[in-house]
């Protein structure tokens, strides 16, 4: 029988495989304790059980109480539910965003736009940081709801979410902080940054897809997207996704267990990899700023991004353009462009994130094959020159 060809992975940013000690969690979940943890019986007391240990696991992981846990399908739905829960219980308002947001939190944001509300926008620097003095005086105009990503999904530039938090809190704002892609890779800690709410996925740190969080202080107002049966203290009906729940808890634990040694080595293969891009020519996006130690957002000059990210692939290395929650956009990365970034070289931008099965002979071997690869495209622009 033939072997299915696997390419290299390098796009952990999009998704993460499935651990397998995850998976192992999981198992009994999607079989004979298949209860509905809603119900009273035997079933259904051992799957809330597993629901109520997964919650307290996700909630250790970024500092947090477990009654402080609302589950959800995932990162996009938490980011809505925040945004939009708020919302619909106050009156119009304005409603600040960073300039480089994913799209599930700039998305609502247009959406109230459209209800009555103000949407103002926090710029950014050329290395994707928050600009501070632009962000405080936002904060003098009364913002209701403020969301500020901790670590861009493309560049992985890390914001300071804490003095955001602070400056937002004086303005008596509720402040909400996608931290998706930080768990697991930096510490993450809702109670020390003095956040109003912070959202994490499950699938971003070798979990299940399908599950995430908003992690929600008590005290702040908000209306549930779904309505239903009042699970998850009504912020977020419908039967539980044991099995999910029980995969993300048991990543939570995983992800945070040896989080320093896992981070200074992907920090090593991450200098290594900028060190390698830029001897060949690369422009890398945020290198001023801290970043996440497992992402590297390079162009090259006059190279579309799509042509190289589809010849890595046919060479055996799957990498990304840009995020993949918005690879149908055929537009440059709205991250780069925020960042004063030029268009044309942003359109060549393609993104490296690795994970802690990488390794330094994995990313030796796809510099290798980048440098003949960007060769050729610059060979066959000259002759159709």
């Amino acid at each position: 029988m033939a072997t299915m060809f696997a390419p290299t992975y390098l796009d952990h940013n999009a998704t993460t495989p499935l651990d397998p000690r995850v998976l192992e969690a999981m198992l009994p979940y999607m079989g004979q304790r298949f209860g509905n943890a809603s119900s009273r019986h035997d079933y259904g007391r051992h799957a809330r059980a597993a629901v109520d240990h997964a919650r307290q696991q996700v909630a250790a992981a970024v500092g947090a109480h477990p009654t402080e846990v609302v589950f959800t399908s995932g990162g996009s739905e938490a980011n809505n539910l925040i945004i939009k829960g708020v919302a619909a219980v106050s009156k119009p308002g304005c409603i600040v965003v960073g300039a480089t947001e994913h799209p599930c939190v700039r998305e609502p944001a247009r959406q109230l736009q459209r209800a009555g509300w103000t949407l103002s926008t926090a710029a950014v620097d050329e290395s994707g940081r928050i600009k501070t003095s632009e962000f405080d005086a936002l904060m003098t105009g009364t913002p209701r709801i403020v969301s500020v990503m901790c670590a861009n999904n493309e560049t992985g530039v890390v914001q300071d979410v804490a003095s955001l938090a602070a400056a937002a809190r004086r303005a008596g704002a509720v402040f909400h902080t996608d931290a998706v892609q930080a768990l697991g890779k930096i510490k993450v800690s809702f109670r020390d940054w003095g956040v109003s709410a912070l959202t994490v996925s499950s699938h971003k740190i070798g979990g299940p897809m399908g599950a995430g969080a908003l992690v929600l202080d008590k005290r702040v107002d908000i209306a549930p997207l779904i309505a239903g049966g009042g699970q998850e203290r009504g912020l977020r009906s419908g039967t539980e996704n044991v099995a999910a729940i029980v995969g993300f808890g048991k990543a939570c634990e995983l992800a945070t267990a040896d989080l320093h040694a896992r981070s200074g080595r992907l920090a090593d293969l991450r200098d290594g990899l900028v060190a390698a891009v830029s001897r060949m020519g690369a422009k890398v996006f945020g290198a001023g700023a801290e970043r996440l130690p497992n992402t590297v957002f390079f162009a090259f000059e006059r190279i579309d991004g799509e042509t190289l990210v589809s010849k890595l692939d046919r060479a055996g290395f799957a990498v990304a353009s840009g995020s993949a929650c918005s690879s149908a956009d055929p537009r440059p990365s709205a991250t780069l462009l925020a960042m004063g970034v030029d268009e044309t070289l942003a359109r060549g931008a393609i993104r490296v994130s690795f994970g802690a099965d990488t390794s330094r002979d994995d990313l030796a071997r796809f510099c290798t094959t980048l440098e003949e690869t960007v060769n050729g495209l610059r060979t066959l622009a000259a002759v159709a020159v």
